[in-house]
């Protein structure tokens, strides 16, 4: 079965996420205080984290930046806030997804279901020889989730992995931002394209010489993007 920490300070709110949760099969662990979350989520195994921005003892900013230094499993944020700067750095911290209240708790659930699905479908795809794409420098192995650049290894999050993979395998082909949300987050994008925009920055930042110049993802304007060989 799997397991769901969520980390919230209101508790009927966390309690309501709990019931919709354990009607879809899922075990769920509580906390309502940042430090003992963040302790939780670092010392048991989880397989996904609901994630509140406003907590006693330590903010979701810093539990979800925590987190990435040592696992990789998806962070869903919640938060009453519903500006675009809380988005983009919550994402920018490695945070896979983001809702704000209210919330339609049917919509957590499928993007809580569709978020570990994905998950699981990559971990457990291993094949015997790696899979590798390989352009001017930027080394790519989709087998072992590595990415390089000349011979450089450079940390990603899940979501930025597959991004980039999901472009390079599909080299001059241009893709909307709502055709990347689709793709990458198995659902359709309810407005937030502004996700795709933000990991495609942070994937630049890492493997682009020059971000002003990318030479390997390009901004077609109007249009949305396209991995160039």
């Amino acid at each position: 079965m799997n397991k769901i920490l969520i980390i919230e300070d209101e508790e009927s709110i966390a309690e309501l996420e709990k019931d919709y949760l354990e009607l879809s099969s899922f075990e769920v662990a509580i906390e309502n205080n940042g430090q003992t979350g963040l302790e939780r989520a670092l010392s048991e195994e989880f397989n996904m984290i609901i994630l509140d921005l406003m907590l006693p003892g330590l903010d979701g900013f810093e539990i979800c930046k925590r987190i990435r230094e040592v696992k990789n499993i998806p962070i869903l944020m919640v938060s009453a806030k519903k500006e675009d700067i809380d988005k983009i750095r919550g994402l920018g911290l490695g945070a896979d997804d983001y809702i704000t209240k209210p919330f339609s708790p049917s919509e957590l659930v499928a993007r809580v279901k569709a978020h570990i699905a994905r998950y699981e479908r990559l971990i457990g795809s291993a094949a015997v020889e790696n899979d590798i794409i390989e352009i001017r420098g930027l080394k790519i192995d989709k087998t072992a989730r590595r990415v390089y650049i000349n011979d450089e290894e450079k940390a990603f999050t899940t979501k930025e992995f597959d991004l980039l993979t999901f472009l390079a395998s599909n080299p001059n082909h241009v893709f909307t931002k709502e055709e990347l949300f689709k793709e990458i987050w198995d659902m359709d994008s309810i407005g937030d394209i502004a996700t795709v925009t933000v990991h495609i920055k942070k994937i630049r930042e890492k493997i682009e010489f020059n971000t002003a110049k990318p030479q390997y993802i390009e901004t077609i304007w109007g249009v949305g993007y396209r991995f160039k060989i």
